[in-house]
């Protein structure tokens, strides 16, 4: 409860302070929906002249549109045991409980829902999209309480099910560190329906092995161990290596889908990123 406390102070603060002007002019609503019909004036589109009322009323009428502000903003939080993973200011899971927060208040100052689907390798909680403090606030307690029943990570799965719980469209955060592979397809179905936006967490040891001699390093997922001797560049090249290429495929499938997508590290602030995501994504809108 005292994590959850300080984790509501900082981030709605950050929320009203930092995000509260971008929000609104990124994410749109629905669409537009109709309200009433009101006389013609010169200049007006004449696309949207409603025939009907200006045959009954032997003048022209046009129909009135106002945007529907109101959405839905789905948090898909990857929960595997991976996420427990973190060297400097904290974990990974720690950076994914704050990050969601600072969405699901940014998104309930707009008077928007929010939902979560928690998951591992596994769909491990689902929590359907509402509005106000005090479910954000559940959703909160959800991310950061959970103990997951699984280690493993199925990104396909989680994805899958925000496809088939979310029928309406939604802005998507997927916050994961994407160590996975095999989601492809279930990534490309779900940004066809929503707004999906990947959010990559990543920690500075992910790329680079410390040089410490000989070293045990255990599989967070699987519980595997192997002893690893640092202290040969060779190795931490290799591993360098391995760890570039996975990222530039998963970066090549995000720029295939054309979906915007951020990287937060675990030893920097969240909130820049963030913001100049918000930022690139209104640039877009005003062209």
């Amino acid at each position: 409860m005292k994590r959850l406390r300080v984790i509501e102070i900082k981030t709605s603060h950050l929320a009203n302070e930092q995000l509260s002007g971008t929000y609104s002019s990124v994410f749109r609503g629905q669409g537009l929906s109709f309200r009433e019909v009101r006389a013609y004036n010169p200049g007006d589109d004449v696309r949207w002249i409603d025939w009907n009322v200006s045959a009954r009323m032997n003048e022209a009428f046009v129909k009135v549109f106002v945007e529907e502000r109101e959405m839905t903003v789905m948090l898909v939080v990857d929960a595997s045991e991976s996420e427990s993973f973190g060297t400097r200011r904290a974990s990974k899971a720690a950076v994914a409980a704050e990050i969601c927060a600072l969405c699901a208040f940014s998104a309930i100052r707009n008077n928007d829902n929010v939902g979560l689907v928690l998951a591992t390798d596994r769909v491990e909680k689902i929590v359907p999209p509402k509005k106000g403090d005090k479910h954000v606030m559940r959703v909160i307690r959800e991310i950061l309480g959970h103990e997951p029943e699984s280690a493993g990570t199925n990104l396909r799965v989680a994805l899958e099910t925000l496809s088939k719980v979310q029928k309406r469209r939604s802005v998507a955060f997927v916050v994961s560190d994407f160590f996975d592979s095999g989601y492809e397809r279930a990534l490309a179905l779900a940004a066809s329906k929503h707004d999906v936006i990947p959010v990559v967490l990543e920690d500075p040891r992910d790329l680079e092995l410390p040089d410490v001699g000989l070293a045990t390093f255990e599989d967070l997922e699987t519980g595997e161990e192997v002893l690893v001797d640092t202290s040969d560049h060779k190795v931490r090249e290799r591993y360098k290596a391995e760890m570039l290429k996975m990222r530039r495929e998963r970066d090549k499938l995000f720029k295939k889908l054309a979906v915007d997508t951020v990287t937060i590290r675990t030893d920097r602030s969240y909130v820049e990123p963030l913001r100049q995501l918000f930022a690139k994504r209104a640039r877009r809108a005003r062209r």
